[in-house]
């Protein structure tokens, strides 16, 4: 017998990469936005009825970060009020839920990795709505696990990434963050640890899941970097690629990198309505250490994402 999932979020950056990989090793049900509106409890509620999941894996989240400051109450209905109706339905009928969070739910004043035992403590509205529905899930669920992720980029969607490469296509000068410390992570890399986290507790305990194993894991790339570095290793390294990845050579418009310098600058230089954490780097130990799981250094990913074709 091979695990029933349910997906939220096919349509985003980790739901894409999630559907690819687990269509392989499990019945899977994959609802986009289309199919299922978060924002209305009965219909998260027959979803998961219907389908009778051995896990619910929710990758769906209202991500706009500056949005979220003027749509706050959407915000919360999508990242705490849903999961906190499927944490209480995968409770009804047995099923696990893995869930993912964010480092916004910290405020980003500490100067070394932040373990899943720090305060969190947000900046703004994406933040405090990701960390209700943190709590949500804590006191609705039985069995879930919540990966804590960050600087999340994808080959395709709207993404730092893809800005960097579209805007280094078109200018010759690019200024960039250099004092927000993370770790940039790939939506694939992150799709494969949790498919990996599924697998080994399929073959540990089966639909039991999780069973003594329920909290919050961090799960980012190792080391670190600033924006500023991130672009810099992005123009440098689609350099190498741009004749190579179809998606890479449509994304720079069949043409040339543009850009000469890459200029380095102070938040406060580049004003946003919504704060950012100013350093975000996790510890993963935990999740390596609880299911034997460690996800690349981000430069090994960068370079794999810019080097390969989509579907690869």
């Amino acid at each position: 017998m091979i695990p029933r999932i349910l997906l939220t979020g096919r349509d985003g950056q980790v739901g894409r990469e999630l559907e690819r990989v687990l269509a392989k090793t499990s019945e899977l049900k994959a609802l986009g936005r289309q199919e299922l509106d978060l924002t209305q409890p009965s219909q998260i509620r027959e979803a998961i009825r219907a389908f009778k999941p051995h896990v619910v894996l929710n990758a769906a989240a209202y991500t706009a970060v500056d949005k979220a400051e003027s749509e706050e109450p959407l915000a919360r209905a999508i990242n705490a009020e849903a999961p906190a109706v499927m944490a209480d339905e995968a409770k009804t009928i047995g099923a696990a839920l893995i869930h993912y969070s964010t480092d916004y739910v910290f405020d980003g004043t500490k100067k070394q990795p932040y373990t899943e035992d720090d305060a969190p403590n947000p900046l703004g509205a994406y933040g405090r709505t990701k960390l209700a529905g943190e709590k949500a899930i804590l006191q609705a669920g039985e069995r879930y696990v919540i990966f804590r992720t960050e600087w999340v980029y994808a080959t395709r969607g709207k993404n730092f990434l893809l800005t960097i490469l579209r805007l280094g296509s078109e200018r010759e000068e690019l200024r960039i963050v250099d004092d927000q410390i993370g770790a940039p992570t790939w939506s694939r890399e992150i799709a494969k640890a949790t498919a990996q986290v599924i697998s080994k507790e399929w073959h540990r305990v089966g639909a039991q899941s999780f069973q003594g194993r329920v909290g919050i894991y961090h799960m980012t790339a190792a080391g670190q970097t600033s924006w500023f570095g991130f672009t810099s290793d992005i123009i440098k390294t689609a350099r190498r690629y741009q004749n190579g990845a179809g998606w890479l050579r449509k994304t720079i418009t069949e043409r040339p990198l543009k850009v000469q310098r890459v200029v380095p600058i102070a938040t406060k230089d580049y004003p946003t309505p919504a704060r950012r954490p100013a350093y975000s780097v996790f510890s993963n130990e935990r999740l390596q250490r609880t299911f034997g799981v460690k996800l690349p250094d981000w430069r090994i990913q960068l370079e794999t994402a810019l080097s390969q074709e989509e579907s690869e």
